[in-house]
């Protein structure tokens, strides 16, 4: 009970930064914005024409959000890099706070922030055009899909903000994740692609996810992959936690 208790004050901690600095959700969900209308808008029809994709918006919904996500878990690595150059978390340690509190509390908040930054993406896709013949299981399980992915991401940003050296350095690690979805089935298809570049896209991560939420969200079968998404995930996951623990138990 302690150690739910002191996250939900470290949760609340971070909330109310973030609520007195809005432009962090706002800056998350306006690269994958202007992404999402750069495509539809300039390129959609050249690549609808292409590969027959149809409603191009429901097409790349998927991959948007996925960049929404590697963007704003690098916020949780810059708190994390800050709180640690400031001595708030060795403070933390000096007080009868559990250990393991300091950090759920900055991966919870990033659970929150991002899920807001979607929420808003989507409404925006919206009135692009977006529409949805999911039921509310399917809704679930893409929402169920994206917070394990995100909660991936976040164990990752916590191992930059613990062993960066620079602020730099902390938010720069999801520069790679932000392109990964550029080379995946997210704009487009896989067999449009080269030989060399189509073997790793199929066989990434990220393809695995937004092939299982592009089903999901356009009420279609999901098929095997949704079962190679959740291994992606719970793998990412749990070998990121099992690193970052290692990384703070370093942390004085």
């Amino acid at each position: 009970m302690t150690t739910l208790r002191d996250t939900g004050i470290l949760v609340g901690r971070s909330m109310r930064h973030i609520q007195r600095s809005p432009d962090t959700i706002i800056t998350v969900a306006i690269m994958p914005i202007m992404i999402m209308l750069l495509f539809v808008y300039v390129y959609g029809g050249a690549i609808k024409t292409s590969t027959g994709t149809g409603n191009y918006v429901n097409y790349m919904l998927p991959g948007i959000l996925l960049i929404a996500v590697a963007s704003g878990v690098a916020y949780t690595a810059y708190r994390i890099f800050l709180d640690m150059q400031k001595g708030i978390v060795a403070r933390l340690h000096s007080m009868p706070v559990s250990r393991s509190a300091v950090l759920w509390g900055h991966v919870l908040t990033s659970l929150v922030s991002n899920a807001v930054s979607l929420v808003v993406i989507v409404l925006v896709a919206l009135v692009m055009g977006f529409r949805s013949s999911a039921d509310l299981g399917a809704w679930l399980a893409a929402a169920g899909i994206l917070a394990l992915f995100t909660l991936a991401l976040t164990w990752l940003a916590v191992i930059a903000g613990l062993t960066a050296k620079s602020i730099e350095g902390a938010s720069a690690f999801s520069y790679p994740l932000i392109f990964l979805p550029l080379i995946s089935s997210a704009f487009v298809p896989t067999d449009t692609m080269p030989t060399l570049v189509r073997a790793f896209a199929e066989h990434q991560p990220v393809t695995a996810i937004v092939n299982t939420l592009r089903a999901l969200l356009g009420g279609q079968p999901v098929g095997s992959s949704i079962w190679t998404a959740l291994a992606w995930c719970t793998g990412i996951t749990v070998l990121a936690y099992v690193f970052a623990m290692r990384a703070y138990k370093r942390v004085p």
